[in-house]
């Protein structure tokens, strides 16, 4: 699929890729409807709230060191701002550095509404400069800005002699998608259209495309053994470091789901190969993913060495900790870059996937491919119940009460504070690297069984809660829910 870098906008999930956001039924059948182009999306008569695409696209441009992010939206939409900003301080003093991005709303009122606010907007884009002096200014829209056509491209155009730093339009207008991975792609092609040089020479960095890079050191250490240096995207990164992207020797990503963008864009536009394996969660895919690198930089021999070292002192650990965790049942609910990983490591460790939810489904990646963590489970003999489910904790409850599992995993605290409620014991997945490589194997296996053993948390707090659902909702039958939706 061919990536355009002369628009400014990007093509929802759901226009480009044909991903969905109700289904139910088994991984099998998700993957043939998938194939034959009989998959469709089961719209449901009750949603509740999820995430909008607008404060992903956002959040991850306001991690870029010394930028501005402009939010034309009225104030309510803005609300994202201090926990974002507070966020990404927090990141760059962990990291050991300092960071004077700003996140601003336009606070746009009804008369803005009514008349349009494209004159105040290129003045508080000018006053954004004078008092912050940004190295690159982001302008997003908002669903006001876009019900009501505010042409910010143009703002952006009129502005560009006047304003000597990299300007962008964001068009993540929060309805023109129910998927929220949409506004990483539109974060990417500001980067991309905004930021990225071409080549003047191959470097011997890769880029690494994650969220929080809260493993650096390790990865850093990892590198290091291949003679590369790896460059985080987009936490803590800097205008420089964006403008060299496509120099580097391979694109990488924690993610399939937040990478398929700006990889297949580098690998298309300037010729950077883009890494497209399961993601490195589990001893199949940390060994699958360092081999493909390897081979990409020309380094398997040194891959090798390093596979063979760490196999030496983490898989006899392994090991005893699979007779462990033999037989465990499990529910998780993440987004679908992390749903269909970790399912296949739950089974690499002996554990049963009853039942697995992602928040969204992507039939295929930009590449036009299957995603590799489908395409893997599959020629393995994976099949499972499953639902694509977008954040509808209602859903999630009845299938807890149904199955009864062990335990439930879930990235995003919300949905695991209402499975705890429940009673269920539950393990919030949120850190990316938590089952990265041979190390996080060992402390993933062992939060599990801390969590399943000791349940007085759960049991307490389940007995003293009560929750918003009739023994009517909990007798629904779980398998059949989006079709009764339907």
């Amino acid at each position: 699929m061919s990536i355009n870098l002369n628009e400014s906008s990007v093509g929802t999930r759901e226009n480009r890729l044909g991903s969905i956001t109700g289904y139910s039924g088994r991984l099998s059948d998700l993957v043939e409807r998938s194939h034959c182009g009989t998959l469709g999306n089961h719209e449901r008569c009750f949603s509740q709230s999820s995430t909008c695409n607008s404060s992903c696209g956002l959040s991850q441009l306001a991690g870029i060191r010394d930028v501005a992010v402009i939010n034309h939206a009225p104030s309510g939409c803005t609300a994202v701002a201090p926990g974002i900003a507070t966020l990404d301080r927090q990141m760059a003093t962990k990291r050991g550095v300092t960071t004077d991005t700003v996140f601003i709303g336009t606070d746009m009122d009804e008369q803005d509404t009514v008349f349009g606010a494209t004159g105040p907007l290129k003045d508080i884009v000018r006053e954004i400069y004078r008092r912050y002096h940004p190295r690159a200014i982001f302008i997003g829209a908002s669903c006001v800005t876009g019900i009501i056509g505010e042409d910010i491209d143009s703002v952006v155009d009129d502005l560009r002699d006047e304003i000597p730093v990299p300007l962008a339009a964001i068009h993540c207008e929060g309805f023109r998608s129910r998927i929220w991975a949409s506004g990483f792609d539109v974060a990417d092609q500001a980067v991309m259209t905004s930021l990225v040089k071409p080549p003047k020479q191959r470097s011997n960095k890769v880029n690494f495309k994650n969220f929080f890079e809260s493993a650096r050191d390790e990865i850093i250490d990892i590198f290091s053994n291949f003679d590369v240096e790896p460059t985080f995207l987009y936490v803590n990164s800097t205008v420089d470091e964006l403008e060299h992207l496509s120099e580097a020797q391979a694109t990488i990503s924690i993610c399939g789901t937040l990478g398929t963008y700006l990889g297949n864009a580098l690998e298309e536009h300037y010729g950077v190969p883009y890494i497209r394996t399961i993601n490195p969660l589990g001893v199949t895919g940390f060994e699958t993913w360092l081999r493909e690198i390897g081979k990409v930089i020309g380094k398997s021999d040194k891959v090798e060495a390093y596979i063979a070292q760490e196999r030496a002192k983490y898989l006899p650990q392994i090991e005893k900790l699979k007779g462990e965790l033999e037989g465990i049942r499990v529910v998780l609910g993440m987004g679908p870059g992390y749903t269909f990983e970790v399912t296949r490591v739950l089974e690499e460790l002996g554990m049963e996937v009853v039942w697995a939810a992602a928040w969204h489904f992507d039939p295929n990646y930009d590449n036009g491919a299957v995603p590799p963590s489908m395409d893997h489970l599959l020629k393995n003999g994976s099949d499972f119940k499953l639902s694509i489910t977008d954040q509808q904790n209602y859903e999630i409850l009845n299938i807890l009460d149904h199955y009864q599992p062990d335990i439930y995993l879930s990235r995003h605290p919300g949905t695991t504070v209402w499975a705890i409620k429940q009673g269920v014991p539950a393990l919030c997945v949120t850190d990316e690297y938590m089952i990265f490589g041979y190390r996080g194997v060992l402390r993933f296996g062992n939060s599990v069984l801390d969590t399943i053993r000791n349940r007085s948390f759960e049991k307490n707090l389940a007995a003293r809660s009560e929750l918003p659902y009739t023994d009517w909702w909990y007798q629904q039958d779980a398998d059949a829910l989006m079709k009764e939706e339907l």
